[in-house]
């Protein structure tokens, strides 16, 4: 199945806010019951173990509301791993209140080198072209003091097929467009391997999670 890149609605908030918040709600119910969450809490798990670190700051990039992260920190500070959560969202209107949250540039990172050990990104990276993917790694790394974390969908026509069987659960048109838009767009394991490999990065590592998603880890350390 071959990679087309698609334009998102959500992207250019090309829809009522009625609509925006409706597609952003289905967001969160995608990454509560299809494996989003238990993606990033892995991947941050891992990173914790392998580190022996107790606590980590993480900053969430294309954030939305910031629920995958809050989820994540407040399932891994009951087995004892501290995560000190900023989002990041080029609009505001997508963050939600009540955290820490700054509008910004995925691309370019308004932050000094080093600021934070983690910088972790949700159903985004499918998003960019393969030369943007690069870029937002390296920005991230050069944020980061620890490891990039990608977790996002998987492409395949299966994953496809599924999605389509899925539109009645969708609430907004905009979801509708936009989740096998994100689907068809979407790179495979292999395509991400390649992709971290033109990085500076000094390792890789990948694992594919339930109903078609991946966790990538760049490593700066």
């Amino acid at each position: 199945m071959k990679r087309i890149p698609s334009s998102e609605l959500l992207d250019s908030d090309a829809g009522t806010p009625d609509e925006i918040q409706a597609s952003l709600a289905d967001l969160r119910r995608v990454n509560r019951w299809f494996g989003g969450t238990r993606t990033t809490r892995r991947m941050v798990e891992y990173v914790a173990k392998t580190t022996k670190a107790s606590s980590l700051s993480l900053l969430e990039v294309a954030a939305g509301s910031g629920e995958v992260a809050y989820a994540t920190r407040d399932l891994l500070a009951g087995r004892g791993i501290r995560v000190d959560v900023t989002l990041l969202d080029r609009n505001a209107s997508h963050v939600g209140n009540g955290g820490r949250s700054i509008v910004g540039d995925a691309l370019a990172l308004p932050f000094r080198d080093s600021s934070f050990d983690l910088v972790s990104c949700g159903l985004f990276a499918h998003h960019l072209s393969p030369e943007y993917v690069v870029q937002f790694v390296n920005q991230g790394l050069r944020v980061c003091r620890t490891a990039v974390l990608i977790n996002d969908l998987i492409r395949h026509p299966i994953h496809l097929a599924l999605i389509r069987a899925g539109t009645p659960l969708y609430r907004s048109r905009l979801t509708r467009h936009d989740a096998p838009a994100s689907v068809r767009q979407a790179y495979t394991s292999e395509e991400m391997i390649e992709l971290l490999r033109r990085t500076r990065t000094a390792r890789i590592d990948i694992e594919t999670y339930y109903l078609f998603r991946m966790g990538a880890i760049a490593w700066k350390i």
